[in-house]
């Protein structure tokens, strides 16, 4: 995602640059940084700290490589759940996220209740993952899965 200024009252043309620098090059030394916006050390520095403060940076980690970790299996799962009280999406919600395997998980208003992005191996560790965790979280009524030939476009957020 691609920050412009002027779209957010609340920010000026130094904290969406910050942030767009950061989102492509997360380790950037802060001498860098203030360099690269136009800022001295000591205003960039106080700058990151509040965008972290006031949570619009919210971490920092490495972007890793699942193709060269042996984790290139992708699969989209459509889930219709059999109940959909506050209690059952809070249970279902709880669950999913002890599963390591899911590496996204949304809530969709449309056909189906969530739409899980789950990444293996391969597909007969998939079809496990399927068949043991993910037909096992609560409320689960039914599922669809759309597998993933190529991803043409992803940039990790």
């Amino acid at each position: 995602m691609r920050l412009k200024a002027g779209q957010y009252s609340q920010l000026d043309r130094y904290d969406i640059a910050i942030l767009n620098l950061l989102s492509q090059e997360g380790r950037l030394p802060v001498t860098d940084l203030a360099r690269r916006i136009g800022l001295s050390k000591t205003p960039a520095q106080a700058r990151l700290r509040r965008l972290q403060t006031e949570g619009y940076i919210t971490g920092f980690r490495a972007v890793l490589n699942p193709a060269k970790l042996g984790h290139d299996h992708v699969a989209f799962v459509e889930l219709k759940l059999t109940d959909t009280t506050e209690r059952a999406l809070s249970a279902f919600n709880d669950a999913v996220q002890r599963m390591p395997e899911v590496e996204e998980c949304h809530m969709i208003a449309g056909a189906f209740d969530y739409l899980l992005k789950v990444r293996t191996t391969d597909i007969k560790a998939y079809r496990q993952v399927l068949g043991e965790k993910i037909s096992a979280l609560p409320y689960v009524g039914s599922s669809s899965t759309h597998v993933s030939m190529e991803a043409v476009k992803d940039i990790g957020y």
